[in-house]
C-alpha cells in the first residue's frame, strides 16, 4: 500500500496522544495515512499487550487510517540495532510514505528518544540501494520519504509549525479515550500512573489550547522540522 504519511510511535498510544488530530485532518483531506507502533507496550504498568492491541485497533478506526501495524520490537529496549533498523526499513519500503512523523529527539521516556534515533537512521537507510531487504520472496526497491517531522511528547520544543486541529479535537480525544487501560478510569483497579490521573487529560487539552492560541485557533498540534519548511504561496500563510 502506498501511503502519503506514516506516523510512527514507540508505544501503541504515542501517535494518538501526540499527533492524532493531524492524522485525522490528513485523512479528511484525502491523504492515505498509516500508523506504525514499534512495540506492544508490554512493560507498561497498566493493561496487557493483548488489551493494548485491541485498543490500538479501536483507535485506528477513530483515526480513520488506512493501516495500523505493530513491529513487535522489545518495549524498554528500542535499540538502534541493524536488526531493528532493517525491520523498520522493510516497513517504510513496503508502505512507501512521502512523509514520516516520529518523536522529537529529547524526551522524558528513553524509548521515545531511542525511537527518534531508530526512525531517523532507518529513514536514511531505506533510500540506500545496497541495503537489501525482502518482502516475502520479493526484493524491495529503495525508498526514502522526502521529509520527516517530529511531534511533541513530554518535553516541549519551539515548533517549526503548528497544525490547526480545532475541528478534529473532539474526535482526537475520543481516540485517546479508546486506550481505556492507560488513562483515567474510575472503575479500574490497576496501579495509578502519571497518565491515569484526570489531570493528565486536562493537561493534554490545555497544551493543545495553548498551541492553538499561538496561531489564533482553538486547538493546535506542534511539530519540529529538521530543515526550513518550504512555502510556495506566502499569501496562504495563516489563512
Amino acid at each position: 500500500m502506498k501511503l502519503d504519511v506514516l506516523a510512527i510511535g514507540a508505544h501503541p498510544d504515542d501517535v494518538d496522544l501526540s499527533c492524532g488530530g493531524t492524522v485525522i485532518k490528513l485523512g479528511k483531506m484525502g491523504k492515505a495515512v498509516g500508523v506504525l507502533d514499534l512495540t506492544r507496550g508490554e512493560l507498561g504498568t497498566r493493561g496487557t499487550p493483548e488489551i493494548r492491541t485491541d485498543e490500538a485497533a479501536k483507535a485506528a478506526a477513530i483515526l480513520g487510517v488506512k493501516v495500523r501495524e505493530n513491529l513487535g520490537l522489545p518495549d524498554g529496549n528500542l535499540e538502534s540495532s541493524m536488526e531493528n533498523k532493517l525491520a523498520l526499513v522493510k516497513a517504510i519500503r513496503r508502505m512507501r510514505p512521502d512523509v514520516l512523523l516520529f518523536p522529537y529527539w529529547k524526551d522524558r521516556h528513553p524509548d521515545h528518544e531511542r525511537a527518534y534515533t531508530l526512525c531517523r537512521e532507518s529513514w536514511f537507510l531505506a533510500g540506500l540501494e545496497k541495503v537489501g531487504t525482502k518482502d516475502g520472496d520479493m526484493s524491495q526497491e529503495p525508498w526514502r520519504p522526502r521529509a520527516y517531522y517530529h511531534y511533541m511528547q513530554w518535553f516541549e520544543f519551539e515548533p517549526s509549525f503548528i497544525v490547526d486541529i480545532s475541528e478534529e479535537f473532539e474526535r482526537r480525544m475520543e481516540c485517546v479515550r479508546a486506550f481505556r487501560s492507560q488513562f483515567y478510569d474510575p472503575t479500574s483497579e490497576e496501579p495509578d500512573t502519571v497518565l491515569s490521573t484526570p489531570e493528565f487529560l486536562e493537561m493534554l487539552k490545555t497544551r493543545m489550547a495553548y498551541y492553538g492560541d499561538l496561531i489564533g485557533v482553538a486547538y493546535g498540534e506542534p511539530f519540529s522540522s529538521p530543515h526550513p519548511v518550504k512555502v510556495n504561496d506566502p499569501h496562504l500563510l495563516n489563512t
